[in-house]
């Protein structure tokens, strides 16, 4: 498992950022989320998360900067993430799917994140 914290833009704002390959999902905390496009969703769907369960009630589409770099997905709404090692609160998480997407690759060791992999083109087959 990778994870690596650092800040990114959202809507002009920094935003503290857990890069996490082991969730699977992105989550935004309610303030954040309140700065983006969102929707409810039809029926609460549970999610557990960093030992506890949490019961998800919206979505928003999330588009920030990842060092510079434009990065879009939908995240996951809940109150809080919780804090890091440093007890500095979570505002992202940034999961593994939208860090597959866009060619992010976390390196814990030097808390650096590889995007060497960020897509210059997106290229869909026709079949």
């Amino acid at each position: 498992m990778g994870r690596v914290r650092t800040n990114i833009i959202v809507v002009d704002r920094n935003c503290w950022c857990l890069f996490d390959t082991g969730a699977r999902n992105t989550y935004v905390v309610k303030n954040i989320a309140s700065l983006l496009p969102s929707i409810e969703l039809d029926k609460p769907e549970p999610v557990a998360l960093g030992g506890r369960i949490y019961q998800v009630k919206k979505e928003c589409h999330l588009s920030c900067l990842v060092e510079g770099l434009p990065v879009r997905t939908h995240a996951r709404v809940l109150e809080e993430i919780g804090t890091d090692e440093e007890g500095k609160r979570i505002e992202i998480l940034l999961g593994a799917l939208a860090m597959q997407e866009w060619g992010i690759r976390p390196i814990p060791d030097k808390e650096q994140l590889d995007m060497t992999n960020y897509p210059k083109e997106f290229v869909e087959f026709i079949g």
